[in-house]
Order: C-alpha cells, then structure tokens, then sequence
C-alpha cells in the first residue's frame, strides 16, 4: 500500500509542477473571492478541473476511467463520488487514506484554481456513511450523558470527525460539546447541561 500512496503523492506533485502558475482562473478566482455568484458555465469549470484532478490520481491505480458521480452536498460543496470497486486501497484503514487524498487533492484544485472551493472526494460513498454513523454516534452519546446527568467522551477522531460531532450536536439545548486530548488522541466529550 505504501507504493500506491508515493503513486499518490508523485502524482499530486506532479499536478502541482504543471501548474506552476498559481491559479489558470483569475476571473473566476475574483468573483468567487468578491462573494460573486457563479454561472453555471463557472461551475462547470470548476467541476472539470476536480474532475481532471480526480482522474490524474486514480490513473496511478489503473482507475481513471472509474465512474464519479458527481452532486451538490448540504452544504454546497461540489462532491465527487468514485464509484469503482476494489478502490478500498484510497479508503485505508478508518479512512486515513481518504483523508490524506482529500487533502493532496484539495491542495492541487486550489492551487489550479488560484482560491479555495469545496470539492469533497469520496470513495463509494465512504464519507456519507461515515458522516451519518458519526452523527448518529454522537445523538447517542448525548442522550447518554443526559440520562446519567454526566459527560461521555467518545473515541479519539479526525478534526473533520469531531466538527460534525460539534454540529449534529449545536441545536441540543440539553448538551454541551468540547474536544480535548492531543491528536490523534484528541476526543469530544459530550456533557449533560445542569
């Protein structure tokens, strides 16, 4: 596994050399900066720069022709979902992989780009599940810590893992939420408001 993470990371950087130039879109950059809407044909670009992004890592896994579904998220962000089997390897263990390619990703889109979009990469929908098993997670934790008027600390999670413990928790007025520890320690604990 470790060869197709430095196929990985040599692809990443080899996106990044032919971009040297930072940002190929400068009037999308503005307006985008400026808190323009975009058009649709502004969009478009952006979805086939991540896409282009997208298929230049899989390519390193004999994958580029991979079906990627490709929608809109609750919160606006441009979700790219590889739908390919035996991917599992750019899942890894707990998702660490995945993590690791959002970020390497994330980085090459906004340096093509010249500004920071949300683009989320998936793979078989593993961050759906995920995201939903986490909420749920944390629902039940804070009904734990009201039943016995306490707190209850769930297990150590990623920073992205314990921002959606902290929102599928915001709106219980009977529970509050802070992280402590260090990572990859670091944990939320969900306290019983008095």
């Amino acid at each position: 596994m470790s060869e197709e993470l430095n196929d990985m990371e040599e692809a990443a950087t080899a996106e990044v050399s032919a971009s040297e130039q930072v940002g190929e879109y400068p009037e999308i950059a503005r307006k985008y900066k400026a808190g323009e809407e975009l058009s649709d044909d502004e969009l478009d670009t952006i979805a086939d720069v991540a896409l282009s992004v997208v298929r230049a890592i899989l390519k390193h896994f004999d994958a580029e022709n991979s079906p990627i579904d490709e929608y809109e998220g609750d919160d606006g962000e441009l979700i790219l979902d590889v739908t390919a089997p035996n991917l599992a390897v750019l899942i890894g263990r707990h998702g660490r992989t995945l993590e690791a390619l959002q970020s390497l990703f994330s980085l090459i889109v906004s340096r093509r780009l010249g500004f920071r979009y949300p683009v989320v990469v998936d793979v078989e929908g593993y961050k759906s599940r995920r995201n939903e098993k986490v909420a749920s997670m944390a629902r039940s934790a804070a009904a734990r810590a009201v039943r016995q008027h306490g707190s209850v600390t769930l297990p150590p999670m990623s920073a992205y893992e314990r921002r959606l413990v902290h929102i599928a928790l915001r709106d219980n007025a009977s529970v509050e939420t802070h992280s402590e520890g260090v990572d990859p320690e670091r944990r939320v604990v969900v306290t019983a408001v008095e």
